[in-house]
């Protein structure tokens, strides 16, 4: 019962019944019912054709391996921000993708490390997405409150499209 529904500490020492007094898989409700819809769309996107469509359509545009990265930042961001789940942010670019790597002889690592780059760290900065919501209900701070000082979150995509332009880390599939 109370993993369903939580639990209450009575220990008499208000700091103490206070952290461990939590709600159980009900107060996570919100949060896995969000993630739940989310692969629902990522599932749907996919069987319907539209991710091969939208894939080549960005894949037009795409002559060095620099917009190649770019191209795949900005779709994990573009994600996030439409998908509002991290999980769907590196599944749906990562499939749509993944065949253009191959073509320019790029390790799929490169493209493993780029997704976890943007589609990861981009995240937590979205309030309506999955991480943002638990973040915003765990910190009881909005997402756009701490985005001046999430450093990391945001340099670490920007890094990634430097090092797609200037070929460092991007490893060739050795044959």
């Amino acid at each position: 019962m109370a993993a369903h529904s939580g639990y209450v500490s009575e220990t008499g020492v208000a700091m103490v019944d206070e952290l461990l007094s939590r709600g159980g898989l009900l107060s996570m409700m919100e949060t896995v019912a969000l993630i739940i819809c989310a692969l629902a769309f990522g599932g749907i996107m996919e069987k319907t054709g539209m991710l091969r469509v939208l894939a080549g359509a960005l894949l037009k545009y795409v002559k060095r391996t620099g917009t190649l990265v770019t191209t795949v930042v900005f779709s994990c961001i573009a994600m996030n921000i439409l998908a509002a789940d991290q999980y769907i942010a590196i599944v749906v670019p990562g499939r749509m993708f993944k065949s253009a790597f191959d073509a320019k002889g790029l390790h799929p690592k490169n493209l493993s490390r780029i997704l976890e780059n943007s589609g990861t760290l981009t995240s937590p900065l979205i309030p309506w997405n999955s991480c943002g919501a638990f973040m915003g209900a765990t910190l009881m701070v909005s997402p756009f409150a701490y985005l001046p000082y999430a450093y990391l979150n945001l340099l670490v995509p920007l890094i990634s499209i430097f090092f797609g332009y200037t070929g460092i880390t991007m490893e060739k599939i050795k044959k």
